[in-house]
């Protein structure tokens, strides 16, 4: 990698402050249906267009892909901004403080740079590849658990929209094995949220079967960064183009992918 990614991290950082500022001081106001139970609030689309204009003036060469308004600026160049407004609108619209922004840089398909903003919760991790990762200026690293039954494991949302039936019964085989071997399962309803708690050692692991670069690339490299190992569901690394997000402290990993596997076999045998 290239210094300049890395020095990108304070751009970040600025336009984490926008964005949480935004969020903290404005009410939801109307929301615009995005489909089977989906939506957008004012917010979400105010957020986006405050932290695009921001990153734009910056970074004037470096194309952005936001959940709201798609993908903008020059696609040849090796560098992606990839940004979540308000991950957890669902969470957000109803004043539940679990939600959060989520800003990443990619380069050439893996996160480089992440900040994630709290903005209820009053924190902000940050990360830049090979420098570590952060909760303000303290450094966090994964959490230590080594057996199974002592982890508490966040899973994604279930699913929505189209073949969402198909695609529950795998999120709820997971569901199944994960609350037979584990302490705790948990959900959250913010994927930005499940990382960094991965990258703080709140949580030994977070699964989520979709990946949204949006949702996901501040927190991978924020979870890297700090020690934990991020991959698809397979085990192999995760990318741009992975099918899901699998975060887990490194001694767990492979206790995780199998419990992954047991459900995908059991959801194949209906």
């Amino acid at each position: 990698m290239t210094d300049a990614p890395a020095a990108l991290l304070p751009v970040a950082l600025r336009a984490a402050e926008i964005a949480s500022d935004l969020v903290r001081t404005r009410v939801p106001g109307l929301l615009t249906a995005k489909g089977d139970r989906d939506m957008a609030s004012e917010v979400d689309y105010a957020v986006e267009r405050a932290v695009r204009e921001y990153l734009k003036e910056q970074t004037p060469d470096i194309a952005i892909l936001g959940e709201e308004e798609g993908i903008t600026g020059d696609t040849t160049g090796e560098l992606l901004w990839a940004i979540d407004p308000v991950d957890g609108t669902a969470n957000f619209v109803r004043g539940i403080p679990l939600c959060g922004i989520s800003i990443g840089l990619l380069e050439k398909g893996r996160p480089v740079v992440g900040v994630i903003d709290l903005p209820f919760l009053g924190t902000r991790y940050h990360a830049a590849q090979h420098t570590g990762a952060y909760l303000g200026d303290r450094r966090i690293q994964a959490s230590m658990t080594t057996n199974l039954k002592d982890a508490i494991v966040a899973i994604g949302d279930y699913a929505i929209g189209e073949n969402a039936e198909a695609k529950n019964r795998q999120r709820i085989a997971l569901t199944e094995c994960l609350a037979a071997n584990v302490q705790r399962v948990r959900m959250f309803g913010s994927v930005a949220i499940d990382l960094a708690w991965v990258a703080e050692g709140k949580l030994d692991a977070s699964i989520t079967l979709s990946n949204k670069p949006w949702d996901m690339a501040a927190g991978v490299i924020i979870a890297r960064e700090a020690g934990a190992e991020v991959t698809d569901q397979d085990g192999t690394d995760h990318t741009f183009a992975s099918a899901a997000t699998v975060a887990t402290n490194p001694a767990l990993t492979d206790d995780i992918r199998s419990l992954i596997g047991t459900a995908h076999e059991a959801q194949r045998r209906g």
